[in-house]
């Protein structure tokens, strides 16, 4: 049996990065509603499945201009206020790649006392699996949940499920590539119990035995060694953030058997209450040639990725000077999944428009992430006649810019009353928008833009002809969309 649950302005499908802010940014522009989620906890990528260790960098471009405001300037100070986030550092050596590091746990609690803050109603425990249509218009959601199931109406759907889920459910064009090229899928874990002294005495008098040069870009002009002489004057392991490389340890322990090498080896750091700094490990599995959309792909995903973490950890243990003591605090519920579908819009964000740092009319939003794929293992790399595409090539946008991200990537082609945000927007490849600030940005257009649609009786795509008043409440909502390069 299926029973009606209720008719809302909005209905956002996801509670992750992109669905809270989108489902706060609906509420706070006025409109009636509800967020739905499949497990307990708020929050995907940055808590459940994370952090991603790089959660709240890029809020800057190369030139130190600051491009990313709203939601997540919003959510980094409250935690920063609060004792749970370090102080943002623009070293040099970062380019656009600067950190601004939160406690992930409290970044989750904030989002609950968010959503309750802006009236935003909750359905926990409910997976959307399927879509009320009529013709190309979708009316509402169908979600299953311990009480049965229930039918959801809405005005308007934002599909914030990172997969895509709902797009597709709705029979939206999606693109996947083939699983030889899709960015292989992670189990993260923490650890505690470091000790950090010893670690830094290692890092300063082993500085070769590290890799820098992807914090830097061609903008900035520096080269690896300079990069490793700022990196060797730090005091603290807060001032570095990310390390990766431990080479000649690696090659040690792929000889022994006791690296699985299908990733680098490295950490991000984790701020916790009280100063307390933890080490945190998202790239130690690397799972590829799986399409995490086929339940068997990822069911291996999250097999395999835990086999190769306990290799990892056990490499930390016995070869990374102070990690003698240390201990996992937390093994991630979930596979953090890099990569599945995208769903095709009015517009595709394309390589060239990032490289190009091109401005649109219809802008929600700003970044400046580099256009190519970021995570490869071996044997899983994509060639042309021999040679590796995206997987060694990172095109940053010109000038240590930034390129706009437009409205009508959100719009979902061929349907009515649908906005995808997250990292299922609409882009090529290369132009994937996965990261975790590009989904607090289109979470947030997403939200004011389903907004404004329910309260002005209009599409999505209708919203297009002019969106004045979706980007003057963006930027009264906190959104950077011009001003900077």
């Amino acid at each position: 049996m299926i029973g009606y649950y209720g008719s809302y302005d909005v209905v956002v499908c996801g509670g992750g990065t992109s669905g809270i802010p989108a489902a706060i940014a609906a509420a706070r522009a006025g409109a009636k509603t509800l967020l739905v989620e499949r497990v307990g906890q708020l929050g995907g990528q940055m808590n459940y499945s994370g952090p991603p260790g790089f959660s709240y960098a890029y809020f800057y471009n190369a030139r130190r201009e600051k491009i990313v405001g709203g939601f997540g300037e919003e959510t980094y100070r409250r935690l920063f206020d609060e004792g749970h986030a370090l102080p943002t550092k623009l070293q040099r050596w970062r380019n656009s790649y600067q950190f601004s590091y939160v406690d992930p746990d409290w970044w989750g609690l904030l989002a609950y006392q968010m959503i309750q803050e802006s009236g935003v109603e909750l359905m926990l425990h409910a997976l959307v699996t399927d879509v009320v249509r009529e013709g190309t218009a979708v009316r509402g959601v169908l979600a299953e949940h311990p009480s049965g199931r229930s039918i959801v109406l809405a005005k308007v759907v934002i599909d914030c499920t990172g997969e895509g889920e709902v797009s597709f459910q709705a029979g939206a064009e999606t693109e996947i590539i083939g699983t030889d090229t899709l960015e292989p899928a992670t189990v993260a874990f923490t650890a505690d119990g470091v000790d950090w002294a010893r670690f830094m005495d290692y890092v300063r008098d082993n500085i070769d035995e590290f890799t820098f040069a992807h914090l830097c870009e061609e903008y900035d002009g520096l080269t690896e060694g300079e990069i490793k002489q700022m990196v060797r004057q730090c005091e603290s392991i807060e001032e570095i953030g990310e390390i990766m490389g431990f080479l000649s340890l690696k090659e040690k322990a792929i000889k022994t058997g006791e690296w699985h090498n299908f990733s680098g080896i490295g950490f991000f750091i984790l701020p916790r209450e009280g100063g307390v700094i933890q080490a945190h490990f998202q790239h130690s599995s690397q799972v590829g040639f799986a399409d995490c959309t086929d339940v068997r792909d990822l069911t291996r995903v999250e097999v395999e990725a835990r086999n190769q973490d306990v290799v990892a950890w056990k490499f930390f243990k016995k070869y990374v000077p102070g990690f003698e003591k240390a201990y996992i605090t937390r093994v991630c519920p979930e596979a953090r999944i890099r990569e599945t579908r995208r769903v095709m819009g009015d517009y595709v964000l394309t390589e060239d428009d990032i490289a190009e740092a091109r401005k649109f009319a219809d802008v929600i939003g700003k970044s400046s992430f580099p256009a190519g794929a970021k995570h490869v293992i071996p044997g899983n790399e994509a060639t042309v006649n021999g040679t590796l595409t995206l997987s060694n090539v990172n095109r940053y946008p010109k000038d240590g810019g930034s390129n706009d991200i437009p409205y009508r990537c959100l719009v979902v082609k061929g349907l009515d009353n649908l906005l995808v945000a997250g990292k299922a927007i609409s882009t090529t490849r290369g132009a994937h928008n996965r990261f975790l600030q590009q989904t607090l940005v289109t979470g947030q257009a997403a939200g004011v833009a389903a907004a404004l649609c329910a309260r002005r009786g209009l599409t999505p795509r209708e919203l297009e002809a002019d969106v004045s008043e979706l980007q003057q409440v963006l930027r009264g909502q906190g959104a950077i969309l011009d001003g900077v390069h």
